[in-house]
């Protein structure tokens, strides 16, 4: 029974052996599934099948038929599996051969269809090339760009690398490399067009003027030399427009492009907190794309764009990297012209690109990026400014926005001048362009009910329009006060005015600081407080021992909003010795300016915003450091000649000017003096300049020593 068995083992598997295999005649098989003897199938299929002589030699060796039979079994069933395996492989090769086959076979087919219709004939590798060679591209960029396209032809079709590759040679091939659009030299016909579309500004309506006719003159010189390179030429300038919001530093780009006939494109950098964002991805990672520098240039279509960075002092940074140092090489006029992006891996030329920032302060610009910019400062509107921007250039559009027209809604001077303060306390105008589409807002809405609505609008209709008025146009102060003295800050909404209050209270020396005062704030009231102590005798005061028995309690109001900064030093100082002296500041002066523990005044930044936040608010009387007294010339002339101007190089100059001479009766809770009380004689009005005279020392009482 084993060896019947065995035999029919046998006989199975060189039947799957065979349907495998086709090497045995019919004959064969059927003589071979004839024999029932295991001595007799093993010998006549080892003579069939067993090639190997190693496997031969061992087969003979083996006496017994039964065990020879069941190792050729043993023997036959591996030859089966590398068969098999072997079938398996062929199988996959003769798919693919035929997958590719009918690909080619489909192409030869669109190539004929194409040849019988007339229509062009050449591959897509060709055309790629075709649109590389009427690019102009640089040589080294050419070149890379071939090398892509030859890899391209020689990647499967199937193959997930292509569409990379495809893209990347798509990306090369619309970026500008030689498309410019023609500047407008028209240096007048430049000027006029962005006095249609921006409203003063004018130093940087001058700095264009200025690059239209250097070039000229770059363009006169060429001609005359018979130059050809136009690196020199097309260079474009990197500006930074540092100011408030509102005063029109994102619109004057557009302005600018629109008066030089170039094309707009803009970049917010606000939050932007990678690296990739500017240089882009490497294309090793899924999905990556070049960075915004490049996809705007892409957009634009051209590569001398005006070019906008706004919020460039909003960058942050993180672990991914710092965006501002990627863009040191954007901004430098020195390597900008070999700009590489991580995804193109090539150098692109960025030199003839007009690149325009803005912020809003310089103190969020690394140093390293301002040094390569050329920072000019936009100040604030005056209320006469804001009046001219509204009427001329703001309400106009406002109407058109809301497709009214100017017999529906008129609005008189008299009303939008008063409109502005009384409604808007801002730098800019963003402010009062809101309350002016608001009453658009609401005169479409009564013209959509009444075709045949006529308003002319008064301080009346505008209360109910926008309610009641949210700022008094009238002073701040409420009188001379003892304690009590008038600063002014700048803020990157623009100007403000800093009251300071001092209280001296029984105690025991302390210092109290509060109205979220910074650190460098700190410190002032420290350094005032340390001259006051200093400076006894010359004050008066030399019998008050406030350094023991008096604690010091110094608040700014508005206690929310954080203040810091040192300029307001000497407001702090001056309500110290009022305090002390019981002698009021007057209350028709502000002042601003750092002080040191010599009683030194030093010179301060944000003069313009500050006087002109003054101004708004009634204030005629400004005590500034001396060195400061050059700034002045920034103030608009009709401002400036309603404010005296009262230079001081010491403490001792602030305290003679702001202090009245005489202390006031204390008559129960807080001494207040209206404003009729008798001024001491007002000082001579100092020229624009600072004086070459060291200035002269007064004494307490206000003298001054020959």
């Amino acid at each position: 029974p084993n060896a019947h068995a065995l035999v029919r083992h046998a006989h199975e598997i060189f039947d799957h052996y065979i349907d495998i295999n086709q090497r045995f005649s019919a004959s064969e098989i059927e003589s071979i599934k004839m024999l029932r003897s295991a001595s007799r199938l093993a010998d006549v299929l080892a003579a069939h099948l067993i090639t190997d002589p190693m496997q031969q030699q061992e087969l003979l060796e083996t006496v017994d038929p039964e065990l020879r039979l069941e190792k050729l079994c043993v023997n036959l069933g591996n030859m089966i599996e590398v068969l098999e395996l072997d079938h398996r492989i062929r199988q996959r090769v003769r798919e693919q051969v035929d997958r590719n086959q009918q690909e080619y076979y489909l192409k030869e087919q669109i190539r004929a269809i194409q040849r019988e219709l007339g229509q062009d004939n050449l591959s897509e590798a060709q055309e790629l090339r075709d649109r590389v060679a009427q690019k102009q591209m640089p040589a080294e960029v050419e070149t890379r760009i071939l090398k892509e396209i030859t890899r391209m032809e020689r990647t499967p079709a199937n193959s997930a690398e292509l569409g990379i590759i495809r893209g990347y040679i798509d990306w090369a091939l619309s970026l500008p490399w030689q498309e410019r659009s023609e500047d407008h030299l028209d240096i007048r016909q430049v000027r006029r067009v962005m006095d249609e579309k921006q409203f003063g500004l004018a130093r940087v309506k001058e700095r264009i003027t200025e690059f239209l006719a250097v070039r000229q003159l770059r363009l006169r010189k060429q001609a005359e030399l018979g130059q050809t390179d136009t690196r020199a030429l097309n260079r474009g300038p990197i500006l930074c427009l540092i100011g408030p919001p509102g005063v029109g530093k994102t619109s004057l780009g557009e302005s600018i492009a629109t008066a030089m006939g170039r094309e707009f494109v803009r970049i917010s950098l606000g939050g932007v907190h990678d690296e990739a964002e500017v240089r882009g991805h490497r294309r090793t990672y899924v999905g990556a794309l070049p960075g915004r520098i490049i996809t705007a240039m892409k957009r634009a279509g051209v590569k001398n764009p005006v070019f906008l960075l706004d919020e460039i002092d909003k960058l942050t940074s993180d672990n991914r990297g710092d965006p501002s140092a990627a863009l040191l090489e954007v901004l430098d006029p020195s390597q900008n012209n070999t700009f590489t992006d991580h995804y193109m891996e090539v150098p692109y030329d960025l030199s003839e690109v007009f690149f325009i920032c803005t912020g809003n302060g310089r103190h969020g610009i690394p140093r390293a990026l301002a040094d390569r910019m050329e920072i000019i400062d936009i100040p604030g509107y005056t209320e006469e400014e804001k009046f001219l921007i509204a009427r001329d250039y703001i309400w106009p559009r406002t109407l058109r926005e809301n497709e009214l027209t100017l017999e529906q809604i008129k609005i008189p001077d008299k009303v939008l001048q008063w409109l502005i303060p009384s409604y808007t306390r801002e730098a800019g105008v963003r402010a009062l362009e809101h309350q002016l589409d608001a009453i658009c807002r609401k005169v479409a809405l009564r013209v959509v009910h009444n075709p045949d609505t006529h308003i002319r609008l008064t301080k009346k209709i505008a209360e109910e329009f926008l309610g009641q008025p949210r700022y008094k146009v009238e002073q701040l102060t409420e009188g001379d006060q003892v304690g009590v003295a008038m600063g002014m800050a700048w803020t990157e909404m623009g100007g403000t005015l800093l009251p300071v209050e001092v209280a001296f209270i029984p105690g025991r020396g302390d210092v109290h600081l509060t109205g979220q005062q910074g650190d460098v704030m700190r410190e002032s009231a420290q350094t005032a407080h340390s001259y006051i102590r200093t400076r006894t005798k010359e004050f008066g005061i030399e019998d008050v021992d406030f350094a023991d028995d008096r604690d010091l309690h110094l608040h700014l109001p508005e206690g929310a909003v954080p203040k810091d900064g040192p300029s307001a030093g000497i407001t702090i100082a001056t309500a110290m010795i009022s305090a002390l002296t019981n002698r009021p500041v007057r209350a028709d002066t502000a002042m601003t300016g750092e002080i040191t523990l010599r009683g030194r005044v030093l010179p301060i930044g944000g003069l313009r915003d500050k006087v002109l936040a003054a101004y708004r608010a009634g204030i005629r009387r400004i005590i500034l450091p001396a060195e400061n007294m050059n700034d002045i010339t920034d103030i608009p002339e009709r401002i400036r000649s309603q404010i005296t101007f009262i230079p001081a190089a010491r403490m001792e100059e602030v305290v003679a000017a702001a202090l009245l001479p005489t202390p006031l009766d204390e008559e129960g809770g807080i001494t207040i003096v209206t404003n009729t009380a008798p001024r001491p004689p007002e000082p001579p009005k100092r020229p624009l300049t600072p004086p070459s005279d060291p200035p002269p020392t007064i004494q307490a009482n206000g003298k001054r020593k020959k």
